[in-house]
């Protein structure tokens, strides 16, 4: 079962738990042993006829006292087993969670939500029933097995024991045929499980897109198919199940069988007391449930394993965008930014996304990238993030190659608001101050202001209280994009990117927004993309990006005048505005 080795530590640190628990898992064992002997004492004081009152009360104290123990001990194996494996169960569903966390956003662009939402929830259950019920019937099982079998050897004659459980070899090979087989089928369940799970998780977070498109029924048949697939493989793996739990049973049932017809032979022939008979044939009916439970802890530890093993799948992962060896600690940077001679082709793509960019921004600069859609310019921001690794020697921040310096210290740097603005089911504050662990209520409320954005959220019923629905739903499309400008801005970071982050707002709320920023933006390093001239036409440079290399560069101006790419922008741009206005 190499597949827990994930969890070795964990168990070994609890190791005096699960030492514990068994020992009263033992403890109860070696009651149950005792009780077939006393019914046998018990069954013969009645057939010689010395049962009276008096020895009837002894016999039903000690059957109560062993009824007490029994129960308790079973608590007691429970608290540390079971409590044990929750704990398990606990801890394993945060290291998944917090390895998540430090994989690189490629990893999910190639894995889907509800796969991974699967595995934080139903792998884990089942890791955590293997390690909890799964280890008691380990045990449990062959402990009494063992036992049992060394009891009734010393309690009748051996040939009754040996055609008794002549059938046990068959029973072997019966439970590690079907083990195989409910292992391969159980990972075709929470495969299903995990496409089931994502088909839901997507098709609710889209449903404002599902309802414009009257797309219900389609999304309903999508989930059928989906809901089939998983039913079909659950079907499957419950025919193996209905068939491997009876044949245990029949397998069972012709021990006991053999038990009750050769032994009833030897009791009338008295080879054998009736007390003898009574203690065999209870001492077999305590073999029944451990047989039983080899089935049940093999189909328990299959299923944890093949849980363990998609488990161990992303424990294997590693981040592709991590520290460098040699990476120094800047906590404070400047945010003087040079790119030198930079071209960058995604993993798998043939054609460079960026082709020699070259350009510097002092500390302060403030610069705009303009082009059309797939130019490279939203590429060119998740290199100065890091979300995707530039080659060595083309980007600096302060003088030091960016792949040198701490992730932490780059991204706490940088204050960023993307095209697509991400909110969380959190309150309208709780979204700005994301990223910053004490903020105020003024800080707050200050951000927003900058954002033009103070004044819609006074507007809602609990203001800056107000919870947003799943991704900001709550929120206008302008609204969300100037939350994202005030979280980035509580921030007060020494490099600013705003990609895109006023497409979505009037122009002049864009006015109000830009002349708010204006401040802001004279204190930092800030890079502006836009697609809007109005929003860029004030930077201090402009580069215009065509096809990943830089086309045309300068102010303003100075690109009006070369009357290129950008002049060609921004004359479409004022024809829009007047057709717009109906002024054309």
């Amino acid at each position: 079962m190499g597949q827990f080795r994930t969890v070795r530590d964990f168990l070994w640190a609890n190791r005096g738990q699960y030492a514990l628990g068994l020992l009263w898992i033992v403890f109860v064992d070696c009651l149950q042993l005792i009780i077939p002997k006393i019914l046998g004492s018990f069954a013969q004081a009645y057939a010689n006829g010395s049962l009276n009152i008096s020895r009837l009360g002894f016999y039903a104290g000690i059957f109560c006292a062993l009824g007490f123990l029994v129960g308790f001990s079973r608590y007691r194996w429970r608290m540390h087993i079971f409590g044990t494996s929750r704990r398990l169960e606990f801890e394993l569903r945060n290291r998944l969670f917090s390895h998540l966390e430090t994989l690189s956003t490629n990893y999910f662009n190639q894995h889907k939500t509800g796969d991974l939402m699967a595995h934080a929830t139903n792998d884990v259950y089942a890791v955590r029933m293997a390690l909890g019920s799964g280890l008691v019937m380990i045990v449990d099982p062959f402990f009494l097995i063992i036992t049992t079998v060394i009891v009734m050897l010393n309690t009748v004659q051996g040939s009754l024991v040996f055609f008794s459980l002549l059938p046990l070899p068959i029973l072997a090979v019966t439970v590690l045929f079907f083990g195989r087989v409910i292992h391969r089928r159980f990972i075709l369940v929470q495969d299903a499980f995990s496409s089931l799970t994502d088909r839901v998780q997507e098709s609710l977070a889209g449903a404002r897109v599902v309802k414009t498109f009257v797309q219900e029924q389609a999304e309903v048949q999508k989930f059928t198919e989906g809901n089939r697939s998983y039913f079909g493989r659950q079907m499957a793996l419950a025919r193996i199940q209905s068939i491997y739990n009876p044949l245990i049973q029949i397998i069972s049932s012709i021990s006991f069988l053999i038990a009750l017809v050769y032994g009833g032979i030897l009791t009338i022939d008295h080879r054998i007391t009736l007390g003898q008979y009574i203690s065999f044939t209870s001492y077999l009916g305590l073999l029944t449930w451990p047989i039983m439970a080899i089935g049940w802890v093999i189909n328990m530890l299959q299923r944890g394993s093949a849980s363990m093993e998609r488990i161990n799948r992303i424990f294997n992962q590693r981040p592709e965008i991590t520290d460098h060896e040699l990476a120094v600690e800047k906590r404070t940077l400047s945010g003087a930014i040079e790119i030198r001679n930079l071209t960058f082709t995604h993993r798998g793509a043939t054609t460079p996304s960026l082709k020699n960019i070259s350009i510097q921004i002092p500390a302060g600069g403030r610069i705009a990238l303009v082009g059309r859609t797939g130019s490279g310019k939203t590429t060119l921001v998740n290199l100065l993030l890091r979300l995707f690794d530039p080659p060595p020697g083309t980007i600096f921040i302060d003088g030091t190659d960016i792949r040198l310096l701490r992730l932490r210290d780059v991204r706490q740097a940088i204050g960023y608001v993307p095209q697509d603005n991400f909110l969380f089911s959190q309150t309208i504050a709780e979204n700005i101050a994301f990223g910053v662990d004490e903020a105020r209520q003024e800080e707050i409320e200050e951000a927003a202001r900058i954002a033009d954005v103070h004044d819609n959220i006074i507007d809602f019923p609990h203001g800056y209280e107000t919870m947003l629905g799943e991704r900001g739903v709550t929120l206008s499309g302008g609204q969300k994009q100037r939350v994202s400008i005030a979280r980035a801005l509580l921030k007060n970071p020494r490099i600013l990117i705003l990609d895109d982050s006023l497409s979505a707002v009037d122009t002049r709320t864009e006015d109000r927004i830009l002349r708010g920023l204006d401040r802001v933006l004279s204190e930092r390093t800030s890079i502006l993309i836009a697609h809007r001239i109005s929003t860029i036409k004030d930077a201090d440079l402009i580069l215009v990006l065509d096809e990943g290399a830089i086309a045309e560069q300068g102010t303003h101006e100075d690109l009006l005048r070369q009357n290129g790419i950008y002049a060609e922008l921004y004359r479409k741009q004022q024809l829009e505005d007047q057709i717009a206005s109906g002024d054309a």
